[in-house]
C-alpha cells in the first residue's frame, strides 16, 4: 500500500455527505465551527465565494472548482461575497429540508444559481498524523476534475446524481466516492502547492520517502538511524539532517508516532493479546509498550481499548483511572 493510502486507512477515513443544494443569489450559509472534520464542498453548477474564519480574503469558488476547510473551521459560503448569511440548521429548517433531494435557498428562476455538494470528511478519534496536521486552513483545487483527471470528474458528477436519490445504494455510493474525493485532493495538493511546504517536503523528497516507506511497511522491524539512512539511501547525518529538517521531528520520533497509530487501530479492530499487539508495534516487551502508549494517550493500552469499546456500545462510561 503506498503511503497516503496507509496512513489514512490507518486513520480510518470516512466521508459523510450532507446534501446537494439549489441556491438562488443572493444567499448566505454561516458553517460554525467543528472539532476533528474536514468539510468540503464542490462547485456541480454556478459559482460562490467562500469566506474562511481568520482569513480576511473571500475565495471565489467557480464551476468544477473544490474547497476543503480543514480542521473544522468555521467559514462562511455565500453569493455573491458581501452576502448576509445564516446559520445552517435555520437554512435547512426554513427549508423543511428531509435529507432527500436539493436543499433549496431562494426564488427558483430568480438570480445565479449554484448547486453545490457538500459533506465533510472525519478520522477516528485520536487518530493523529503529521501530514493531515499540517494542512493549511483551506484546500481549494480550481477545475478539480480536469486537475485529478476525466475519471474524477465523472465521479464527481455521479456523487451529484447519487446524493439525495431514493435509490438502493445511493448513499452509499455516494459517500464511498467522497472519501475518494478526499484522498485525491490531499494527493494533488502533494504534488502541486504543497509540495515545498513543511512536512509535505518530505513526502515529496524521494530518499526520504524510501525511509517513510519502510517504516510503514514493517512498523516491526528494529529499526535504527543508520538502517533507516540505508533504505533511503543517504549517509546517517545525511539522512538524519535532511528528515529533521523537511519532517521536524527526527525519523524515530517519526517512529515512535506511527506505531502508536498501529497499536491503536489494533486495540480497537482485534481481540490480539497485548504482547502480540506490543510486538507488531515495534516493542518486545508488555512494559515498555505500556508506557509509551500511555505518554502518547493518556491511559494504558488496556483501560483504552476497554473504554474505546465501552463508548462504541453506548456505555456512558468514565475514562478509567490510568
Amino acid at each position: 500500500m503506498d503511503l497516503l493510502s496507509d496512513i489514512l486507512a490507518t486513520m480510518k477515513l470516512s466521508g459523510t455527505l450532507y446534501f446537494r443544494t439549489s441556491f438562488v443569489a443572493p444567499w448566505g450559509l454561516d458553517v460554525l465551527a467543528y472539532e476533528n472534520v474536514s468539510r468540503f464542498h464542490f462547485v456541480h453548477r454556478g459559482r460562490c465565494h467562500a469566506r474562511v474564519s481568520g482569513e480576511a480574503v473571500p475565495i471565489l469558488l467557480e464551476q468544477g472548482d473544490l474547497i476543503i476547510i480543514t480542521n473544522g473551521a468555521g467559514h462562511v459560503l455565500c453569493e455573491p461575497a458581501d452576502a448576509p448569511a445564516n446559520a445552517v440548521d435555520q437554512v435547512v429548517a426554513d427549508a423543511g429540508f428531509t435529507g432527500r433531494g436539493a436543499l433549496v435557498y431562494g426564488e427558483p428562476g430568480s438570480g445565479h444559481e449554484t448547486q453545490l455538494i457538500c459533506g465533510h470528511f472525519s478520522f477516528d478519534r485520536d487518530a493523529r498524523h503529521p501530514l493531515i496536521e499540517a494542512l493549511p486552513a483551506h484546500i481549494r483545487i480550481a477545475n478539480y476534475g480536469d486537475v485529478a483527471h476525466a475519471w474524477l470528474d465523472h465521479t464527481l458528477r455521479l456523487i451529484g446524481a447519487e446524493a439525495g436519490r431514493e435509490q438502493l445504494g445511493s448513499d452509499l455510493i455516494a459517500l464511498k466516492l467522497a472519501e475518494i474525493i478526499f484522498a485525491q485532493a490531499i494527493r494533488t495538493f502533494l504534488s502541486n502547492d504543497g509540495r515545498e511546504l513543511g512536512v509535505f517536503a518530505g513526502f515529496a523528497d524521494a530518499n526520504i520517502c524510501r525511509a517513510l516507506g519502510a517504516m510503514h511497511r514493517d512498523p516491526s522491524q528494529t529499526w535504527t538511524l543508520e538502517g533507516l539512512a540505508r533504505e533511503a539511501g543517504l549517509s546517517r547525518t545525511s539522512f538524519a539532517k535532511r528528515f529533521s529538517e523537511t519532517m521536524a521531528m527526527t525519523p524515530l520520533d517519526y517512529l515512535t508516532r506511527w506505531r502508536m497509530q498501529v497499536a491503536r487501530r489494533l486495540l480497537l479492530e482485534t481481540q490480539l493479546p497485548m504482547i502480540d499487539i506490543a510486538e507488531r508495534s515495534g516493542y518486545r516487551s508488555e512494559a515498555s509498550f505500556g508506557r509509551i502508549f500511555k505518554r502518547h494517550f493518556d491511559q494504558p493500552p488496556g483501560g483504552y481499548r476497554r473504554y474505546r469499546a465501552s463508548v462504541s456500545a453506548g456505555i456512558d462510561a468514565a475514562a478509567p483511572a490510568a
